[in-house]
């Protein structure tokens, strides 16, 4: 059987000055952690998207802001999802966080992470939903200065003044 298509887009969100969390904590993973995370978000997260609302994969806290959980190897993943055979390295532990926003045509966003099981307590949690939060916000006044800037162009592009 065939694994099922990915049917959802991802994007990384980047501040103004052109800063990505997600890609900042993409580079703090060791190998094993970036594979887990590669796997999951190509098989599980953009093939199933919003789908996987209140399951083990995906926990929604409000306003749009989803956690996306990771707490398996990539070869697990690959085992569950992409039909592929077991192999014979030992699972090392993964508990990853990544937060995202589903919005318009099947589009992911990817806000930021972080390792859980590098530090699991509360206090940590709250910091980074408190970012993640912050960095969805920042992302929907980029898109209303984006939609005002289309308005003021008008249908013909940026208006000139005829002389």
């Amino acid at each position: 059987m065939a694994p099922p298509q990915q049917q959802w887009t991802a994007e990384v969100f980047a501040t103004d000055e052109g800063f990505e969390p997600y890609s900042a904590f993409l580079d703090e993973l060791n190998d094993t952690e970036f594979a887990a995370l590669d796997a999951a978000v190509q098989h599980v997260l953009l093939v199933r998207g919003i789908a996987l609302g209140n399951s083990a994969w995906l926990k929604p806290l409000g306003d749009g802001l989803h956690e996306f959980r990771v707490r398996h190897s990539a070869e697990e993943i690959s085992r569950m999802f992409a039909d592929e055979l077991p192999g014979t390295a030992p699972a090392e532990p993964v508990l990853l966080r990544v937060f995202v926003h589903f919005y318009g045509n099947k589009v992911v966003l990817l806000l930021s992470g972080y390792d859980k099981g590098e530090d699991p307590s509360e206090k940590r949690q709250q910091r980074a939903i408190k970012a993640a939060r912050k960095a969805l916000t920042a992302w929907r006044q980029q898109k209303d200065r984006q939609r005002a800037r289309l308005r003021r162009q008008g249908p013909r592009g940026p208006a000139r003044r005829r002389r």
